[in-house]
């Protein structure tokens, strides 16, 4: 296979669109065809970048950590249309399903009681007595933070185990995904440094800016609660790594999260269930999002492009095909995953942008992809 233009454009990448460090994968039907490194592990670049290197990717950890639940649902004879509260007793919504909890529809994206979020049962206590911003059936929100409390607790319930430690012990370790929910500190030393972006945002983007930075908005609350892990250079941190956040806190490989959605489409045989492979393709809701700003298609934990009412996308993070899925970093990260031509894709990179979207730099390479 030729991929010459594919290769040619991420080089571009570090010659003129600012890359500083960066890894690219590529499956198809079980086999990784493309893997690319560029770039430095670190700001003053004394560290190559290669194949085992690993990066935090932020929200890119939504999708792992959302077939996490999924599986563990089903180990347990339960799916995404049974209720949270069958699980959870002191959930908040008590008619609500795992299916609306993980396509963000629960209101419950920022809480009303401060909290740390190394403190797992203060968050937890703070969701408890969290009143939902809205109901499910009156649209969506993306939760950037608190999604994987929710998850996380789910999980602990079920199971016993941690969220990330429930992911290593039945999916990433069998499948030897390298990506992890919590980084061991064994791996520590294989870590890129993240280094604050310094691109100016889109037009569109600083829409969504604007109302970060106003003080009260239910964007800026849903992004700052709980609390910590809001500077790069906490994330630079091993305490970062290792606390095992399923909705901001995954460390891995662009092979390995390209592999991760190997699995989430079919492609490779793996624990999931053909049920847990449904739920995460299948589309839940999708309008306008009360925390993003901007139009989202929701599946029971990763993102699909909206489409319009002829059923063509209109904008193209996960390529061309409607029934490609995944989810986006801050910064830059991004994986996804296309069950109809058996392609799945993972960049991770340590240069941020500042996008909550994917920018330039990725869009570019999944053109090409």
């Amino acid at each position: 296979m030729d991929f010459g233009e594919l290769r040619n454009y991420f080089e571009e990448n570090f010659a003129v669109r600012g890359e500083l460090g960066a890894g690219l994968s590529v499956w198809k039907d079980g086999e990784e065809i493309v893997g690319f490194t560029g770039g430095f592990k670190d700001r003053n670049r004394t560290e190559k970048w290669d194949a085992k290197t690993l990066a935090p990717v932020y929200s890119a950890s939504k999708g792992p950590a959302a077939a996490t639940l999924l599986h563990a649902l089903s180990k347990h004879g339960l799916d995404e249309n049974d209720l949270v509260s069958e699980v959870w007793i002191g959930f908040p919504l008590p008619a609500a399903t795992f299916g609306q909890m993980l396509s963000h529809q629960c209101g419950l994206a920022a809480l009303s009681q401060n909290s740390d979020v190394y403190d797992h049962r203060a968050v937890i206590a703070a969701i408890e007595h969290t009143a939902p911003e809205w109901s499910p059936g009156y649209g969506q929100g993306y939760h950037p933070r608190t999604y994987g409390f929710l998850l996380d607790e789910c999980v602990r319930r079920l199971t016993g185990k941690t969220l990330g430690d429930f992911w290593c012990d039945e999916i990433a370790r069998p499948m030897k995904i390298d990506f992890w929910i919590g980084l061991p500190e064994s791996e520590w030393g294989r870590v890129a440094q993240l280094v604050p972006g310094r691109a100016k945002p889109s037009a569109f983007e600083e829409g969504f800016y604007q109302i970060y930075s106003q003080s009260g908005t239910l964007t800026r609350r849903a992004f700052t609660s709980p609390r910590g892990l809001h500077a790069i250079a906490e994330m630079n941190e091993p305490k970062a790594w290792s606390a095992g956040l399923p909705a901001i806190g995954g460390v891995g490989s662009a092979s390995g999260l390209s592999k991760f959605y190997q699995c989430a489409i079919g492609a490779l045989e793996s624990p999931f269930s053909a049920g847990v492979i449904r739920a995460l393709g299948s589309l839940q809701i999708s309008g306008e999002d009360k925390v993003l700003l901007r139009e989202t298609a929701f599946t029971c934990g990763c993102q699909k492009d909206p489409v319009d009412e002829h059923g063509q996308k209109k904008r193209f993070l996960y390529g061309n095909s409607t029934a490609a899925f995944g989810h986006p970093g801050s910064g830059g990260s991004h994986g996804f995953g296309d069950p109809a031509s058996g392609v799945s894709f993972g960049y991770v990179m340590n240069q941020m942008e500042l996008s909550v979207m994917p920018g330039e730099r990725c869009v570019g390479l999944v053109e090409r992809v």
